[in-house]
């Protein structure tokens, strides 16, 4: 008797570990499945990075097109910089220095004609464009009278015209200024004399401003550029109309457009910009940096934006990786339970894996055809991939097309996430809030230390 109670001892001794483990095999489970969860998250940063190196080479091929045909112009002028010299005086000693003063125009009114087209580089596309400028408006001294500056101190006679452009490989054309009853051939960049080191000025004699008269000027300029178009608001006035075979313009910088008119092939818009609502004068004495920058922050304009941005909705809906794999691998945890059949960590692990691919084939159907189409066909063939593999596992017909169901909610969900703008994260916290009821609804059906 003895010897049988002590080999039952020890049989009971074995078992109780045993029974341990199989009272909480479903807690080992889980424990396991948020492991393989995490390990899934590298891939998923792998690809990641390939989708913002994907983003960087469509920016390199960009710029190096842009460079070629010619950068995004901004257009500043026409300015007159006139100098004045400027007598001190050390130690009895009297030295005279030249100055620079920048008077900008009563009125500047701009008119454009653009016209776009697309230019490939690879696999992607740069919009660029031809412009015809047409810009008009007057000086005057009233701005120097009101400023009290000794107008017979100005070398009116040697006067610069200044035109600031952004590269000047845009310039089609010759350009010329018809200022008053005389004309005047713009010269290649600004001679030290400018708002900016980048355009074209022309030296002029301007004597008559010395009297209250007007001078009225024209300019015609034929611009290329690439991606954006900007102009700097320097007159008491500052009108631009422009016209362009552009159905998707984004409209950019300090002002928008007083009137616009976008249809499907083409669209118009025009600016009224006061010297009122600008942090700087028409008349700018020993400017600095900091005066500069004032005039370069207050450009405004229009940018051709081009309506594909797959590398950005790619990169924002493999932000939701972890909820798909997480509500996936939980739906298979609930089948495997309720079904009472047994699903192996490398399954799930194959599982997890064709979640991964899902946004690989997303990245890299959409370069060729689109976000949208792309994103149809992936969610496609990566639930028939799941949901058929499920069938094979558990040879059920039901617990498989719950899957596939469910994945085709959750792909579905998370693609109007991504169309929305405003109303996102709204949609995003109610989403996950019905998500969260849900497993917590089926999760205390099981009993979670019995099998």
């Amino acid at each position: 008797m003895d010897g049988f109670n002590e080999k039952s001892n020890e049989e009971v001794e074995q078992q109780q570990p045993l029974g341990c483990l199989h009272r909480f095999s479903k807690t080992i489970k889980i424990v396991i499945i948020g492991g393989l969860i995490i390990l899934l998250m590298i891939p998923m940063f792998m690809i990641q990075d390939l989708i913002s190196e994907r983003g960087r080479t469509q920016e390199e091929a960009i710029n190096e097109v842009s460079k070629k045909w010619s950068l995004a112009q901004t257009v500043t002028g026409p300015y007159l910089n006139i100098q004045y010299p400027v007598v001190t005086e050390n130690k009895g000693e009297k030295k005279v220095s030249i100055k620079d003063l920048m008077l900008f125009p009563d009125e500047l009114s701009i008119n454009g004609q653009l016209k776009t087209e697309i230019l490939k580089r690879s696999i992607y596309e740069v919009n660029v464009y031809q412009s015809e400028l047409t810009l008009k408006g007057s000086f005057s001294s009233e701005e120097l009278r009101k400023s009290r500056i000794d107008i017979e101190q100005l070398q009116l006679d040697r006067a610069a015209i200044c035109l600031n452009l952004t590269d000047m490989r845009g310039i089609s054309e010759q350009i010329s200024i018809a200022l008053g009853d005389s004309v005047y051939i713009f010269e290649p960049g600004m001679d030290n004399r400018g708002l900016s080191s980048t355009g074209v000025h022309a030296i002029a004699n301007l004597s008559e401003l010395k009297t209250n008269k007007k001078l009225p000027y024209e300019i015609k300029i034929k611009l290329k550029g690439s991606q954006s178009l900007n102009f700097i608001p320097l007159g008491k006035t500052t009108r631009v109309d422009l016209k362009a075979n552009w159905s998707t313009p984004s409209f950019t910088g300090n002002y928008l457009p007083n009137n616009r008119n976008v249809t499907e092939k083409d669209f118009s818009a025009q600016w009224q910009v006061l010297n009122l609502n600008r942090n700087y004068s028409q008349v700018m004495m020993d400017y600095s940096g900091a005066n500069i920058k004032e005039v370069d922050n207050s450009s405004f304009g229009v940018n051709f934006k081009i309506p594909v941005e797959q590398y950005q909705q790619s990169m924002r809906s493999a932000k939701y990786a972890i909820l798909i794999i997480l509500l996936t691998f939980g739906v298979i945890f609930f089948t495997e339970i309720m079904n009472k059949t047994r699903i192996h960590a490398l399954q799930y692990l194959l599982v997890g894996l064709a979640l991964c691919l899902f946004y690989s084939l997303l990245l890299s159907f959409s370069e060729h055809i689109g976000f949208n189409p792309a994103y149809l066909i992936s969610a496609a063939l990566t639930i028939m991939l799941v949901g058929g593999y499920m069938f094979g596992i558990i040879k059920k017909k039901k617990p498989a097309l719950i899957m596939s169901g469910l994945l085709s909610i959750l792909y579905l969900y998370i693609f109007i996430l991504i169309q929305l703008e405003t109303f996102a994260l709204l949609a995003g916290s109610l989403g996950l809030f019905c998500i969260l009821a849900l497993v917590m609804y089926f999760s205390k059906k099981i009993d979670w230390f019995n099998e």
